[in-house]
């Protein structure tokens, strides 16, 4: 698999070397584990958000997001209602599409309901992780991420197909998908294992 060299001349993940904003991103978050409800359920709501679109857009617009939906706040998200759906489309920071907005405020009050019988997002989320799927970064699916993403739809979830939510994994660490010979992927193997799996 062929590497990007960083600024630093140290191998990266090739796709990091697409828009200068995503060398801090792979080399601080992509892949390190998360246990961050608030963090989780913001990741899940940009990936949604990103159907159809760049992660460079949506990267760029992260800052608009989050104070757009509260920083992503569980709890007053869900309780958003009409006039914050149009207030949403007004806002230009963020991508005005009304179903992506009505689909987070939708999923904040099903992370509600899911928190309340599972403890929290995270140890409900966690309970799908894949460290040894681990692939050439073609894939866009994994039988984890169809897993989950099954069971959140069952639960009432919106926009959480299978490639977004195996996006999703590969950046709060669920699966390591950091390339053989990137200089990250060894410091996110030694993040997993200093990580508390959330309610194991």
């Amino acid at each position: 698999m062929s590497l990007f060299i960083g600024p630093d001349q140290k191998p990266r993940c090739q796709w990091c070397g697409g828009a200068p904003e995503f060398l801090s991103y792979h080399d601080t978050e992509w892949g390190f584990p998360v246990a961050s409800d608030q963090r989780l359920f913001e990741k899940l709501s940009l990936e949604a958000f990103q159907s159809g679109l760049s992660w460079r857009t949506i990267l760029n617009k992260r800052e608009a997001f989050r104070a757009a939906f509260a920083q992503f706040d569980i709890a007053s998200v869900a309780r958003f209602g009409p006039a914050d759906v149009e207030r949403l489309l007004a806002d230009a920071g963020i991508v005005r599409h009304r179903g992506k907005i009505e689909a987070v405020i939708n999923n904040a009050q099903r992370a509600l309901e899911l928190i309340a019988s599972e403890n929290s997002l995270a140890a409900y989320v966690w309970r799908y992780e894949a460290p040894l799927e681990t692939g050439p970064q073609t894939a866009s699916t994994s039988p984890a991420s169809i897993a989950l993403s099954k069971d959140l739809k069952k639960r009432g979830w919106k926009f959480v197909g299978p490639t977004t939510v195996f996006a999703f994994m590969q950046a709060m660490g669920l699966v390591n998908d950091h390339a053989e010979g990137c200089v990250v992927r060894d410091r996110v193997d030694e993040a997993r294992a200093d990580f508390i799996v959330p309610g194991k």
